[in-house]
């Protein structure tokens, strides 16, 4: 009935041609924009007042503090505010875990949204590019890698994946195998409630004992050299399946669950917040989406007001 309303005679009269026909286009645009951008899941967030940003937009482009580049909003290459974006304005995230986010050489820093990540929460991201990485074979015990794929686990079972890896690295570590595992539990006898709800605690305690993510930042295509370096080998992996992205730039040929670096990010910290915390989510890492849900925005509009798909 809408698209119908839209071509009838009675709106596309002589006397106003011109802006009936943005309008028209603008609305019709917006019928055949995919179905995440008219949902917008975005909109639920509890973000910290956006008109910093507002006001960068009408400003235009300008020069970043570090290295004089023009930039709107942010420097992608000094992970800094540009001049009209003053810090103080900019929300700042405290995560419960560190985040290294490994970078693809040939990754467009334009493009990335990686910088989001370390800009919100400056004091717990790092980004490497690659191949420059850390070593993690020491503490592979508190290190879980984000990253489909056949040997990958759901964060709800990430506490009950840990207490292998730390078992072997106490084994490793204390050169001793005869002993008994330090994580062994007791049996447990269906009346001893008792002893049921030790084993629940030291399986969150597990959990807790994750320390670093790893997410890597790169196209589709190029993720294979990352995730077969030797370096990343044996680390637990983690998939986020429940999750769809609202990413302007997803890939053809990719599920819908192939998510942003900083959608991934978010969603994972969301999710070890209910699942391993075991906390009531209250929105504590939605200022990670700030950009993110900004930019989202913008290109709808653009999108709409373009015609285009």
């Amino acid at each position: 009935q809408l698209t119908m309303s839209l071509n009838s005679s009675a709106i596309l009269n002589e006397e106003n041609a011109q802006g009936t026909k943005r309008n028209t286009e603008c609305l019709e645009s917006l019928l055949q924009t995919p179905l995440s951008f008219q949902d917008n899941p975005l909109q639920q967030l509890q973000l910290a007042s956006q008109e910093v940003l507002e006001k960068a937009k009408k400003s235009g482009r300008s020069k970043c503090p570090r290295c004089n580049s023009s930039r709107m909003f942010y420097c992608y290459t000094c992970f800094v505010p540009v001049e009209t974006v003053p810090t103080k304005e900019i929300p700042t995230v405290k995560l419960p875990l560190k985040i290294d986010i490994i970078k693809h050489p040939n990754e467009t820093d334009g493009k990335s949204t990686a910088v989001h990540a370390k800009l919100l929460a400056p004091d717990d991201v790092t980004i490497y590019k690659y191949p420059c990485i850390p070593e993690y074979e020491e503490k592979r015990h508190e290190i879980a890698l984000i990253f489909p794929g056949p040997n990958s686990v759901s964060v709800k079972d990430i506490a009950f994946h840990l207490q292998k890896y730390t078992k072997k690295s106490v084994c490793a570590s204390e050169d001793d195998c005869s002993r008994e595992p330090v994580l062994k539990q007791a049996k447990i006898e269906p009346e001893e409630e008792k002893n049921s709800d030790e084993c629940i605690s030291s399986s969150r305690s597990e959990g807790t004992r994750l320390k670093k993510i790893i997410f890597i930042d790169s196209t589709w295509n190029q993720t294979n050299k990352i995730i077969t370096d030797e370096r990343l080998q044996g680390l637990l992996q983690i998939e986020l399946k429940t999750r769809k992205t609202c990413f302007w730039r997803h890939q053809k040929g990719k599920p819908d669950t192939y998510l942003s670096t900083i959608e991934a990010i978010y969603y994972f910290l969301v999710d070890y917040h209910q699942e391993i915390l075991k906390e009531s989510y209250k929105g504590q890492y939605d200022n990670l989406l700030f950009f993110f849900s900004f930019m989202y925005t913008l290109i709808k509009d653009a999108r709409c007001c373009a015609g285009k798909e």
